[in-house]
């Protein structure tokens, strides 16, 4: 009885087989024929695309790629007649395309049993594939621009995934096709978008060949690590970028503010000067250096360290005064330069005396006016380069302007405090 069942099953089997088998070829012949019914086709390869007696053939993957070959073609050519295109039915079948004919060719390469490859799909399929690339890159934009990054990061990825594929490895696509750093940056923007972080540490490093989208790209890859919580490799790739794009401030900026946000000022202090000792003329460099002093200014105020904060913010002036000289409209130097100045008034006015009847008390009301004074234009100034960024002067002036007694003015920065204009 048990033998009886068993044959029983090996016949069902080869039912089946020869079932999906002869779905294979139903497919094929639709998808060539003059009228053709893709969606029955597709039904029909599907299933054998899944079957497990069909699924690990090159052949069933070969014909599945060679109908949405001609699905795209069908709809290419409507653009001629002049006829409604499905826009995303055409990108969506190139897609599934190089889809199909990449794992077409992994099954193909498998020896045989008698340990020879034997692959016949390679040249055709690579041809057909190398002809879409360019309308791979259109459907990544057309995906991306309609905010559906998800798909965009297909499209992208696939040009991507193409190159490395072993199909394309005598050409050495990754190295020959100019447009790979390119297209490996849209993708890791794609991921980013969605927060596919993984994604964006699989593309990002093919864009490094690109000097402009090279270093956008490794900042998305320091944003993946940073949100993946893994520091250390956050402040690798930090440095990285530093050592490959020094002219991006994204990576200086960064990882001062991790120095300098963990207390690590001696670090911060050590990283800047060996910065400017690459490029003492860099105004960034500069500005960070008088940033680094500002805030030491802070740690040794909270000390009470008086003498060495009152140090400090004279070597934050004169790196700020550098910066400026370099770069006279570096807006955020000025604005820092007039804040210091009303911190040295504010420490001055802790030592001054408020008896009027002192003898003194002039001599520091007119210290303290000095100060204000010079602040001053370095307020407006800031407010000149930047009128938007009104952070950068518009306390700061409210402040100059009550401490120097300028009515007017006083009032009309009140007014934009207020909820003015």
């Amino acid at each position: 009885m048990k033998r009886v069942l068993f044959s029983m099953v090996l016949v069902l089997v080869a039912s089946l087989a020869f079932a999906q088998e002869k779905s294979v070829k139903e497919a094929k012949s639709i998808a060539n024929s003059p009228k053709p019914d893709f969606k029955r086709a597709e039904q029909l390869i599907t299933g054998a695309l899944s079957d497990a007696s069909t699924k690990d053939n090159a052949e069933t993957w070969n014909v599945a790629g060679f109908v949405q070959k001609r699905w795209s073609e069908e709809e290419n050519k409507k653009i001629y007649l002049q006829q409604p295109v499905d826009t995303m039915q055409y990108y969506g079948s190139l897609l599934k395309m190089c889809q199909y004919y990449l794992k077409c060719d992994d099954l193909a390469q498998m020896p045989n049993e008698k340990g020879k490859i034997k692959n016949k799909y390679r040249k055709a399929n690579s041809e057909a594939i190398k002809g879409e690339l360019n309308n791979l890159i259109n459907g990544g934009v057309e995906f991306y621009n309609n905010n559906k990054s998800k798909e965009a990061l297909e499209f992208f990825g696939m040009y991507i995934d193409i190159a490395k594929h072993p199909m394309f490895a005598e050409t050495n696509m990754l190295k020959t096709d100019t447009m790979i750093p390119q297209i490996a940056y849209y993708a890791s923007l794609a991921a980013n978008r969605i927060e596919d972080f993984d994604k964006v540490l699989e593309y990002a490093p093919y864009a490094e060949g690109s000097k402009e989208d090279g270093q956008y790209a490794m900042e998305l890859m320091a944003n993946a690590y940073k949100a993946k919580g893994d520091t250390a490799q956050w402040l690798a790739t930090l440095k990285e970028g530093l050592q490959k794009y020094p002219d991006y401030a994204y990576f200086f900026g960064h990882l001062i503010d991790y120095y300098t946000n963990n207390q690590k000022n001696d670090e911060a202090m050590q990283f800047a000067d060996e910065m400017l000792a690459k490029s003492p003329n860099n105004p960034f460099y500069l500005y960070v250096k008088g940033y680094l002093y500002h805030n030491i200014y802070s740690a040794l105020k909270v000390e009470k360290k008086n003498a060495e904060a009152s140090a400090a913010l004279e070597k934050a002036l004169e790196f700020y005064q550098k910066t400026i000289d370099t770069d006279p409209n570096y807006a955020e130097a000025y604005s820092n330069m007039g804040l210091i100045y009303c911190l040295q008034a504010q420490d001055y006015s802790e030592q001054a005396t408020a008896d009027i009847n002192d003898p003194k008390y002039q001599q520091d009301q007119a210290a303290l006016k000095a100060f204000y004074e010079k602040a001053k234009p370095r307020y407006e100034k800031a407010r000149e380069l930047k009128p938007d960024q009104r952070d950068l002067w518009l306390n700061g002036l409210h402040r100059v302007y009550y401490n120097l007694n300028m009515g007017p003015e006083f009032e009309a920065i009140d007014k934009i405090i207020s909820g003015g204009n």
